[in-house]
Protein backbone atom coordinates (compact mmCIF):
# COMPACT_ATOMS: atom_id res chain seq x y z
CA UNK A 1 0.00 0.00 0.00
CA UNK A 2 1.13 3.58 -0.90
CA UNK A 3 0.91 6.46 1.54
CA UNK A 4 0.91 10.27 1.07
CA UNK A 5 1.40 12.29 4.32
CA UNK A 6 0.64 15.81 3.77
CA UNK A 7 1.85 18.31 6.46
CA UNK A 8 2.93 17.09 10.37
CA UNK A 9 6.86 18.36 11.83
CA UNK A 10 10.19 18.47 9.78
CA UNK A 11 11.49 16.61 12.39
CA UNK A 12 9.30 13.64 12.82
CA UNK A 13 9.75 12.81 8.60
CA UNK A 14 11.89 9.86 9.80
CA UNK A 15 9.69 8.76 12.09
CA UNK A 16 6.39 9.01 9.75
CA UNK A 17 8.36 6.95 7.41
CA UNK A 18 9.48 4.18 9.84
CA UNK A 19 5.81 3.65 11.12
CA UNK A 20 4.93 3.24 7.50
CA UNK A 21 7.38 0.30 6.89
CA UNK A 22 5.87 -1.21 10.05
CA UNK A 23 2.46 -1.38 8.26
CA UNK A 24 4.58 -2.29 5.06
CA UNK A 25 3.37 0.66 3.46
CA UNK A 26 5.49 2.91 1.03
CA UNK A 27 5.92 6.20 2.26
CA UNK A 28 6.11 9.91 0.73
CA UNK A 29 6.10 12.65 3.20
CA UNK A 30 5.52 16.09 2.78
CA UNK A 31 5.58 19.32 5.76
CA UNK A 32 6.28 21.68 2.61
CA UNK A 33 5.02 22.08 -0.43
CA UNK A 34 7.11 21.88 -3.15
CA UNK A 35 7.07 23.40 -6.89
CA UNK A 36 5.27 20.63 -8.52
CA UNK A 37 3.37 19.19 -5.52
CA UNK A 38 0.34 18.50 -7.32
CA UNK A 39 2.57 15.63 -9.67
CA UNK A 40 4.55 14.70 -6.82
CA UNK A 41 1.52 13.08 -4.76
CA UNK A 42 1.25 10.76 -7.59
CA UNK A 43 -2.09 8.14 -7.25
CA UNK A 44 -1.64 6.89 -3.51
CA UNK A 45 -3.68 4.59 -2.24
CA UNK A 46 -4.00 6.71 1.08
CA UNK A 47 -3.74 10.25 1.46
CA UNK A 48 -3.34 11.46 5.07
CA UNK A 49 -3.44 15.23 5.86
CA UNK A 50 -2.24 16.51 8.93
CA UNK A 51 -4.39 19.40 8.95
CA UNK A 52 -2.72 21.32 12.27
CA UNK A 53 0.54 21.45 10.58
CA UNK A 54 -0.36 22.41 6.95
CA UNK A 55 -1.61 25.36 4.84
CA UNK A 56 -5.19 25.44 3.55
CA UNK A 57 -3.27 26.16 -0.21
CA UNK A 58 -1.70 22.62 0.17
CA UNK A 59 -4.34 20.82 1.63
CA UNK A 60 -6.74 21.87 -1.27
CA UNK A 61 -3.68 21.24 -4.08
CA UNK A 62 -3.62 17.40 -2.31
CA UNK A 63 -6.89 16.66 -2.62
CA UNK A 64 -7.02 18.26 -6.27
CA UNK A 65 -4.38 15.68 -7.08
CA UNK A 66 -6.15 12.63 -5.92
CA UNK A 67 -9.63 13.62 -7.25
CA UNK A 68 -10.12 11.22 -9.73
CA UNK A 69 -7.79 8.54 -8.13
CA UNK A 70 -9.46 5.48 -5.65
CA UNK A 71 -7.49 7.49 -2.84
CA UNK A 72 -8.87 7.37 0.31
CA UNK A 73 -8.13 10.40 2.33
CA UNK A 74 -7.97 10.67 6.01
CA UNK A 75 -7.67 13.95 8.26
CA UNK A 76 -6.21 14.12 11.68
CA UNK A 77 -5.75 17.09 13.65
CA UNK A 78 -3.16 15.52 15.55
CA UNK A 79 0.24 15.17 13.75
CA UNK A 80 1.79 12.99 15.69
CA UNK A 81 3.34 9.22 15.77
CA UNK A 82 0.19 7.65 17.45
CA UNK A 83 -2.48 9.36 15.42
CA UNK A 84 -0.05 7.94 12.29
CA UNK A 85 -0.21 4.42 14.09
CA UNK A 86 -4.03 4.52 14.71
CA UNK A 87 -5.00 5.54 10.92
CA UNK A 88 -2.94 2.73 9.54
CA UNK A 89 -4.26 0.26 12.22
CA UNK A 90 -7.66 1.28 10.52
CA UNK A 91 -6.73 0.40 7.23
CA UNK A 92 -4.46 -3.00 8.13
CA UNK A 93 -5.21 -5.80 5.84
Amino acid sequence: MSVVIVGGHDRMVNTYIEICKKYKCKAKVFTHMPADFRTKVGKPDLLVLFTNTVSHKMVIGALQAVENADTKVERSHRSSACALNEILEGYRA
